[in-house]
This record gives structure tokens, sequence and C-alpha cells, in this order.
């Protein structure tokens, strides 16, 4: 047999209640959509605000289709970079209050770039115990001594950072972490950067549209400001589109420009793209309303949903992390919800640590009092049924 079959591989994965399907679904990305073409609840989708099948952000990319086609044909460096990336550009660095912005295609792009230009050999990079892998190959990748923190752990961190000789630090955190749906003391980061002339990198992927003044971002959440934060979000979650970038100092942001070779080397987004991220900011900026009803509806499930045997995390923000324990005991609770038209994924490790397989619920300004509480039901009804 092949070293290469990766039959027995595949099988270790089933044995371990670890192998991953996909699920096929047939319509927009709404809290009611067909899955499998079945009518089906969904609370898995980071489209926080509701934007994704929002009618002005589908008429703003038909109406670029239309006048600029759709493919951008090269990279940035080249000929793919459109006036449309432009306006977006500046569009993002006037709303998160920093000096230029830099796009990407994805996130996982936009931390590959921003961490390797930031650190090499000779430097320190401290992450977070629980970033997004994206976070952890982008530190592998700079080839950067690597110091991870126990998550959250400041006083952890003041230590490591006092101990490093490394030319040049950096501190590197999720904003809001996905898979918890905490917070990151970033003004205590801050101060730390200040203390040891560390840059702080964060990723505001699933605080930015949702936490701040007018959606602004977790960063402006806390009030802050420096030439110290380099600021990355995505623009497929509460935006509703697709993308990300990175905004912060004029000097930070050409480096990037210069060395990203996540950036520098791969074909630029369609215009079209552009269009619709540009629109969604106008209504994210305007959106105070979507983001009390998305905070609304978070209290509801709090106050409602009391689990026995599971552990609900203690989250204020759309992701709220129900920890049931075991993988298969997961995966069977997942099955069951789907039974009854629920679509709540199952997380399990290695994205979450070893007995900590969750339910991950994402609530959406676009969902209901009534999904909530059919939610909240269905989930207390299955905590009575004994494990397996």
């Amino acid at each position: 047999m092949s070293a290469f079959d990766f039959e027995n591989d595949i099988e270790a994965l089933r044995a371990q209640t670890r192998l991953r399907r996909r699920k096929v679904v047939d319509s927009a990305c709404e809290p009611q959509l067909m899955l499998d073409g079945r009518p089906t609840l969904a609370f898995c989708s980071n489209d926080y605000l509701g934007l994704a099948a929002e009618p002005a952000l589908a008429e703003a990319v038909s109406a670029a289709a239309r006048q600029y086609g759709v493919g951008a044909g090269a990279s940035h460096m080249i000929s793919g970079h459109h006036r449309l990336h432009e306006a977006l550009e500046s569009r993002l660095a006037e709303f998160t209050g920093c000096e230029r912005a830099l796009t990407f295609s994805t996130g996982y792009m936009a931390n590959l770039a921003l961490v390797t230009v930031l650190v090499g050999r000779g430097d320190a990079v401290f992450s977070d115990d629980l970033n997004h892998a994206s976070i952890i190959d982008a530190c592998r990748l700079s080839r950067a001594e690597i110091r991870r923190y126990p998550h959250g752990d400041v006083r952890s961190l003041a230590r490591n950072l006092a101990q490093s000789t490394a030319r040049r630090k950096l501190i590197v955190t999720d904003a809001v972490f996905s898979m918890d749906g905490d917070i990151a003391p970033l003004p205590h980061l801050l101060a730390l950067c200040e203390q040891h002339d560390a840059m702080l990198a964060v990723d505001d992927a699933h605080g930015f549209g949702v936490l701040g003044p007018q959606g602004r971002g977790t960063v402006a959440h806390f009030g802050l400001r420096s030439p110290r934060i380099a600021y990355m979000a995505t623009l497929g979650k509460a935006a509703g589109v697709a993308g990300a970038f990175v905004a912060g100092s004029a000097n930070l942001i050409e480096w990037l420009l210069q060395k990203g070779r996540s950036y520098i080397y791969t074909t630029a987004a369609p215009p079209l793209l552009a269009a619709g991220v540009i629109k969604a900011i106008d209504l994210i900026e305007q959106g105070d309303h979507r983001r009390r009803r998305l905070q609304e509806l978070v209290s509801r499930l709090r106050a409602t949903l009391h689990p026995a045997r599971w552990s609900l995390l203690a989250s204020q923000t759309a992701v709220q992390p129900l920890v049931v324990g075991g993988n298969a005991e997961t995966l069977h609770v997942a099955e069951k919800l789907l039974e009854q038209g629920l679509w709540v994924p199952a997380i399990r490790p290695p994205t979450v640590p070893e007995g900590t397989a969750r339910l991950r619920i994402s609530l959406s300004a676009a969902h209901t009092e009534a999904h909530v509480d059919r939610l909240v039901e269905a989930l207390l009804r299955l905590e009575t049924i004994p494990a397996a």
C-alpha cells in the first residue's frame, strides 16, 4: 500500500469522531434556508447583521458586474487594482480611523501577510493560546520565536515579554474569539506594547461591524488608537460579502503592500465584490438597529438557556458556545437537532481543546425571538436524554 493512500488516516479520523462532512445549501445565506432540499433553521452562519442576503448589496454587486465584468485579471501589483478597490481601501481607512488600509481576498491571507512582514528570524511573536488557525500558521511561517501565552492571561504575557531579548516583539490576538465568543483584553495588551516597545496585531474577524460605535470594531469598542496597532478584519461575516483588510499607519500599510507575499502573488478579488463591501460599510455605519436587535437576541438566549449537564460559556457576543464535552455526544446532539430542522454545528478537537467539544450557536440580527425560543426548547429537551 502506498504511503499516500490515506485510507488508514481517514479511518483513524472516523474512529476519533473527527471526520468532517460538508452540507449543501440550496438557498441564500439566511436563517431559514434549504439544506439538502429540506427547510432548515440555521444557527451556524457568521452573518451577524443579516447582510449576506441584503438586496441593496446584491444590486451593488450586479451593477458593478454589468459595468466592469467579473474578474480582475491579475494581481493588484500588475493590472488587477481597480478604482473600486482603491475606493474601498479609502472607505475602510476612514471607517476604522486609520491612515491607510489594504484589502485581501481572505482573512487567512491577510494574517499570513501581516505577521510575516512584522516579524522574522531573531524576533518574537506572543500568541494567545486560542488564536485562530490562520494566526498560528502565520506565526510559524514568520520564523520568529513563538511564545504562546494562556488564553487572556495578561500577567503571563507580561512575564514572557519581560524575559524576551528579541529584536522585535509582536503580540497577536483574536479580538473576539471565534469558538468561545469572549473578547480579548485589548487595552491591557496595548499597554504592554507601550511598555515593551512591541506591536499589537488584532484579528477582529468576529467584532468588525458588530462591536464599537457604528460597528467600527473591537478596537473602537475600547476607544483605542495607536500606531502600534495593526488592525485586521474580514468582510464575509458581519459585512456579508467576502474578503478582508488590514488597517493601520501609512508606513505599516506601505510595508505590507511591498512585502506581503500573499498580497503580491495572488490575483486581485473581483471589483464587483469591492462594490458590495462599500455598500455594506454604509449599512454597517447606519446599522445601530441591527446591532440592538442582535444584542436583544443574545440576551434572550442567555436568559432562557440554562443547561444542567452542559455549559453555556460566558459570552456576550453573537457567538454562544454550548460545551457538551465528548465528541460523540456533541455529534449526536447536533444530528438530533438537524432531524428537527435546526442546524447548529458541532465543533470538535483540534479546533477546540480535548474534552470541550461544543455546539457553536451563532446568532444574527435576521433571527427572530421565535427562532431563538425554538432552539432553546429543543436543546433543553435533548439535554434530558442521557449521553450514549
